[in-house]
């Protein structure tokens, strides 16, 4: 490999010829080779966006030349179209506060902008990484701004329609399911009856409420705290550059992000992003219960509850012929899993901040833009390749409500608690249904027992 040499405050840096990162970014991958991972895309998108805008704005303000400010959004629009994505080369565990996603970003668009103006890579005198590039900017104040542009972007785009199409799922099983009377379960022991409709119903709504979190939280991630430069104050950053940049940003992005009237509450803290942080956190948690409740009520087939038969997507065993698993289901509480852990871990990274700095917001970001990236294609996955495709085994059903015993409830306005409990015990031990045991004591007539424990007039009070 060919190698140009590179100067920066602690001496000579060997960076590869062709790379368009620079001095900083080759210190970075060659000190920090700790996990191969990368931060996501989205993240890139949304620095880069910050610097075009950033760009424009210098200029209107008169503080970046036309010809430099020019060169580098060509540059910025360059890596939007999809070009240059294998120069974001920085380990997501590195240093602190995201300086070197930061770095690794302004190196990268002044050198592109360095090759348009005519230059070789690393002559920065025409274009120069921080100076230019990084004009009116800190990575204190754009870090947290790209990771709140990208997770407001990925929660609007990929998360929010992910969760309709499951609710839209769940709510046409409910409807379908709503004549399909079933028993119910309470500490996993046989519960009064229900429809499977209403279980669905429940389920339903479990999501529903998982897209009121989000709608009313993920808006938070609107206000910025552009301009603030290290520590807020805005030191170096021109009067009116921040709100010429947002106004740059809401025009590439279509979003209306605007500038906070307090940037150190931003820059100190992560009150925003915890708060995306928490309803990932809770959406994953209600739908791993869902997919707790398909396992169980698809287990079997001859041995378990089996009252409903989830698609069928691949082979189960290696060992056992025609065994199907519950797949999708398995593969939504990994994911499911996945994304509550990364959201403690997000909590410790915020309560760890010190004084006008959190340097542990590279780990917010990946963690944040990773857990919205799983969870929404296997949100999706789920509702396409399992729930739309549920179907309901009325024979086992049926099977399984006509020996249900906590049906007896019905009676004890009639009888007692007492006396109905002493029917379910015999019913138990005699191993017949609650109305043959009535019968057997003579306790109410055939006709009022009829009345009395038919499913329908318990469930539809009918």
């Amino acid at each position: 490999m060919q190698y140009r040499i590179e100067s920066d405050v602690l001496g000579r840096v060997r960076v590869p010829k062709d790379a368009y990162y620079g001095s900083e970014t080759q210190r970075v991958v060659d000190n920090f080779k700790i996990s191969g991972e990368k931060i996501s895309w989205k993240m890139i998108e949304a620095y880069i966006i910050i610097k075009k805008a950033a760009a424009i704005s210098n200029m209107k303000i008169g503080k970046l030349d036309k010809k430099r400010g020019r060169a580098i959004i060509m540059a910025c629009n360059e890596v939007l179209s999809g070009n240059l994505s294998d120069q974001f080369v920085t380990d997501i565990f590195q240093a602190g506060a995201g300086t070197n996603i930061n770095m690794n970003v302004n190196e990268v668009l002044a050198n592109r902008a360095i090759e348009m103006l005519k230059g070789k890579k690393g002559d920065y005198r025409i274009v120069h990484p921080n100076d230019h590039v990084n004009m009116s900017q800190s990575t204190n104040d754009t870090f947290p701004s790209a990771i709140q542009i990208s997770c407001y972007l990925a929660s609007k785009n990929s998360l929010l329609p992910a969760l309709r199409k499951l609710e839209t799922a769940l709510a046409k099983k409910s409807r379908e399911f709503a004549k399909t009377i079933k028993v119910g379960r309470t500490h996993l022991q046989d519960a009064v009856p229900m429809t499977l409709g209403q279980e669905f119903s429940g389920y339903c709504g479990a999501i529903s409420h998982a897209i009121d979190f989000l709608e009313n939280n993920y808006v938070a991630l609107l206000e910025l705290p552009l301009g603030g430069t290290a520590v807020g104050t805005g030191l170096n950053a021109g009067k009116r550059y921040a709100a010429e940049a947002v106004k740059e940003i809401n025009r590439m992005t279509g979003a209306k992000f605007f500038i906070t009237d307090n940037r150190f509450k931003i820059m100190q803290g992560q009150q925003s992003i915890l708060s995306i942080s928490d309803v990932l956190k809770e959406a994953a948690i209600s739908i791993s219960k869902i997919a707790n409740d398909l396992r169980l009520l698809t287990s079997g087939p001859r041995t378990g509850i089996s009252e409903i038969t989830l698609p069928a997507i691949l082979p189960g065993s290696s060992i056992m012929p025609g065994k199907i698993n519950p797949s999708m289901a398995e593969m939504m509480n990994m994911v499911c899993f996945e994304v509550i852990g990364l959201s403690h871990a997000n909590d410790i990274a915020a309560e760890s901040a010190q004084l006008e700095l959190n340097v542990f917001t590279p780990i917010i970001a990946y963690n944040l833009l990773f857990s919205i990236n799983i969870l929404s294609n296997a949100i999706n996955a789920l509702a396409d390749r399992c729930i739309s495709g549920i179907k309901t085994n009325k024979k086992i059903i049926e099977q399984h409500l006509s020996m249900d015993l906590s049906i007896a409830t019905a009676l004890t306005p009639y009888i007692s608690y007492a006396k109905a409990a002493t029917i379910v015990r015999t019913a138990y031990l005699k191993h017949k249904s609650i109305k043959e045991v009535c019968l057997d004591m003579k306790i109410l007539d055939k006709k009022t027992l009829d009345r009395l424990l038919d499913p329908r007039r318990e469930v539809f009070g009918k």
